[in-house]
């Protein structure tokens, strides 16, 4: 399990990274791009989009620092670390679909990041454990062994 552990610290911090990419992009396009003669970024929907992003990547990262910790304690982190994987890869996906979202069709083309982050979010729930197991591993640790039938 340790092994395991450590792995899906590095996919929980790699979705931290993919992320705050996604928010950077993101960030940046709403600036540059015009509608309505104002930047994009000046409208309330766009700016809850970006907002909540930079909060749930600050939860996942502080999550996967948490696990890390423990590891570099030496106690038990299962709990941590499916916690800190889970809500990456969740997180992930979330907002790099909102920094596609913001980018309207140029999110789908190659011309900008976020398809590629968009992408490389999706198999972060698959890698070192599926989303399902974490929240199994999860339950587990809360609920105790389930019975089996």
């Amino acid at each position: 399990m340790r092994t395991l552990n450590s792995g899906r610290i590095g996919i929980a911090a790699g979705a931290v990274g993919v992320a705050r990419a996604a928010l950077e992009a993101a960030s940046k396009y709403v600036q540059e791009r015009k509608a309505f003669g104002r930047p994009i970024g000046d409208f309330q929907l766009v700016r809850e989009m970006i907002a909540q992003s930079a909060v749930e990547i600050d939860a996942a990262r502080l999550l996967t620092l948490r696990a890390a910790h423990l590891r570099d304690l030496g106690q038990d982190n299962t709990l941590e670390v499916s916690m800190a994987k889970l809500y990456g890869a969740q997180m992930a996906q979330r907002v790099t679909d909102w920094a596609v979202q913001v980018h309207g069709g140029y999110g789908f083309s190659g011309e900008f990041d976020v398809e590629r982050y968009f992408r490389d979010a999706r198999i972060l729930g698959l890698y070192e454990g599926t989303n399902e197991i974490q929240k199994l591993i999860i339950a587990e640790h809360i609920l105790g062994p389930s019975s089996k039938r």
